[in-house]
């Protein structure tokens, strides 16, 4: 296939371009480069001829349409978007102008080059999005795709209204879409001011590992390769019209992520005392959702993906590839105003 992914340096959206790529699609990744984008995310595939670079902001709806012209895409993969929740807090414009307008302009230029191609039947557009549109849960239950919304931040308000504008182009101009909703990634690449990078990036310099609350927020963890994996999955076979909830099936607490990060890190960086020694509780942001848990039972029945990777497993992995990609994360560290928020989600 030929897809565009918007939003492709990314933490999530290089992830899929990577697997894309090796198993041989052509894709053009059309980014803005924004504080959290990255091409360095992108190095091993930089050179590769199946792969090109489009400068774009989704907010500009000319450019838009050039690159639709210029590269005739098959499919879309729609992951642009802002997503630190502490941001959307402190200044909900830039969610408002990029994760609801910048989608209204990625539906019309698809719409506009869909049409004008004469509705290829193979084209899709794949919008992917967050279980947090559905809200908190207590102690039970989990997201179906048939959880009503209920977003409480501004971050998940706007992902929430990219989902409606999703499915009423696809109901009122027949736009071929899928959507996806996924649980919390983690992985290589991930930018550092979220929630697991933070511990181990303050764990190693020695600072205060900051926990909201007493931690008993409780996530379902989503290993980046298996998100990518199942993102290329509901774009290729996933039924029109139709949303999957993607899980990893990992349910924890965050004060237990942390600690065991920090054991991880004892092990494979072992200093005098324990990481978890530098755990250090913060006030509570507002409005923090409890609980989210995915229930997956949709793209495990209808498609037939599982997640691979265990949360022990995943964190390790990651730890790992913080402990040797240090060049990596100390020059986005280098930036102005990173490694200042929290976590998303967390």
């Amino acid at each position: 296939m030929k897809i565009l992914v918007t939003g492709g340096a990314g933490f999530i959206g290089s992830a899929v371009i990577r697997l894309a790529i090796s198993r041989g699609h052509e894709v053009i990744n059309l980014d803005a480069l924004t504080y959290a984008g990255c091409l360095e995310n992108l190095a091993s595939v930089a050179d590769d001829p199946l792969y090109s670079f489009e400068h774009v902001d989704i907010r500009d709806r000319a450019a838009l349409d050039r690159v639709f012209a210029a590269h005739k895409p098959q499919c879309v993969m729609h992951l642009a978007a802002e997503s630190h929740v502490d941001r959307s807090i402190d200044g909900p414009g830039d969610f408002i102008e990029t994760n609801i307008t910048g989608t209204y302009n990625m539906l019309e230029a698809a719409r506009g080059y869909w049409a004008g191609a004469g509705k290829p039947d193979d084209f899709r557009f794949h919008h992917i999005s967050t279980d947090e549109v559905f809200g908190s849960l207590g102690a039970t239950g989990m997201f179906t795709e048939d959880t009503p919304y209920d977003p409480r931040s501004p971050y998940s308000a706007s992902k929430a209204s990219s989902d409606h504008l999703v499915r009423a182009w696809h109901e009122t101009y027949g736009l071929p879409v899928v959507l996806t909703n996924c649980s919390n990634n983690y992985g290589p690449y991930h930018f550092p001011e979220k929630l697991v990078p933070v511990v181990i990036l303050n764990a190693l310099a020695g600072k205060g590992i900051p926990v909201y609350g007493k931690g008993e927020n409780v996530r379902d963890w989503l290993f980046v390769e298996d998100h990518a994996d199942a993102l290329l999955l509901v774009l290729e076979k996933g039924a029109l019209g139709r949303s999957y909830n993607i899980g990893g099936e990992n349910e924890a607490r965050n004060i237990d992520l942390v600690r065991s990060i920090c054991a991880i890190l004892d092990e494979k960086r072992p200093k005098a005392g324990s990481y978890a020694d530098q755990i250090t509780f913060v006030q509570d942001r507002a409005g923090h959702d409890l609980r989210y848990a995915i229930d997956p039972a949709r793209i495990r029945d209808e498609l037939g993906w599982r997640p691979s990777v265990t949360l022990d497993e995943g964190l390790e992995k990651t730890v790992q590839w913080y402990l040797d990609n240090e060049t990596w994360w100390r020059a986005l560290q280098d930036r102005d105003g990173v490694g200042v928020r929290l976590g998303n989600k967390g």
